[in-house]
């Protein structure tokens, strides 16, 4: 599977052609689909892998959209979510009953959370789970509270957000400060293709685009990311490690590598890697059943 061979953004090329570009890619119905991932896993078919790539590049730009407030050039956030959504193809398995869709988003949004962490400078400051947490959360948390002044949060509302989010009111404050010099990339104008100017956000512009299932297929695709980390706190601490290392990491570590970690044998860690993955299969579709959802078994 090579990366070589994908479509890829960039300045000369311009986004808008990119994404006409991998428009051109045709949906798998979810038959097509099944015999494209068993050919890759079976025999390792690379032409059926870049199937699977090529049909779930507009979901990766998609996710990549979600992430255009960071100050970052989306270009290369899109890219690394092609590179998310490559690391998921090659660790797809048909066999547990998920679409590849639901399973690439957790790859997709790994890998460009990662870059972000890797390349903003305000996180220097350190990368502990609760300031990736704080770092990600802070918008939907001032959304959610309607914090919408532009300048230093008022005090009722640093303490609200620093209780739900489990850090400290001078984090807050800090993250809060930092952030605010990355927003104006938001709506900043480009020229594409010089076709005039444009917003960042406009990129994904599509003239045959139905709205309200673009905004249905988002609001899917962030329940199941709740599900996923509500599901988490089902496991324990060794599960919930090996699982992240193992699945939801850029560069999964090894089960030797694990193996000399936990001081156990690497078939001790596959089997708390596999019953992990089950008893989180099995918690996601318990809460998804609570709030009305179809999990795939």
């Amino acid at each position: 599977m090579s990366y070589a061979n994908l479509p890829a953004p960039s300045p000369e090329q311009g986004l808008n052609r990119y994404m006409q570009e991998i428009r051109k890619f045709p949906m798998l119905e979810p038959e097509e689909e099944f015999m494209l991932a068993k050919r890759w896993v079976d025999h390792e078919d690379s032409s059926a892998a870049h199937k699977l790539v090529t049909s779930h590049l507009r979901l990766a730009a998609k996710i990549a959209m979600g992430y255009r407030g960071y100050g970052l050039p989306v270009a290369e956030v899109v890219s690394e979510a092609n590179v998310g959504l490559m690391q998921a193809v090659k660790r797809f398995d048909p066999d547990k009953g998920f679409r590849l869709s639901t399973y690439a988003m957790w790859w997709i949004r790994a890998s460009i959370q990662e870059y972000i962490l890797r390349s903003w400078s305000l996180v220097k400051m350190g990368t502990t789970s609760a300031q990736k947490k704080l770092f990600f959360n802070l918008r939907k948390a001032k959304n959610r509270i309607g914090a919408l002044e532009t300048g230093d949060l008022r005090p009722e509302n640093v303490e609200r957000i620093a209780h739900d989010l489990n850090v400290t009111e001078d984090e807050v404050i800090s993250m809060n400060r930092r952030m605010a010099g990355g927003d104006a990339s938001l709506n900043a104008q480009i020229s594409t293709d010089g076709e005039g100017a444009s917003e960042w956000q406009d990129w994904l512009e599509d003239e045959d685009a139905d709205q309200a299932g673009d905004y249905a297929e988002k609001q899917e695709l962030d329940t199941r990311r709740e599900l996923l980390l509500e599901a988490m706190e089902d496991l324990n601490e060794r599960e919930k490690d090996i699982l992240m290392k193992r699945k939801l990491e850029d560069s999964p570590v090894t089960l030797e590598e694990l193996s000399g970690e936990y001081n156990v044998s690497r078939e001790r860690i596959r089997q708390i890697e596999v019953r992990a993955f089950e008893k989180l299969q099995k918690k996601m579709r318990q809460l998804a059943a609570e709030k009305g959802m179809l999990i795939p078994a």
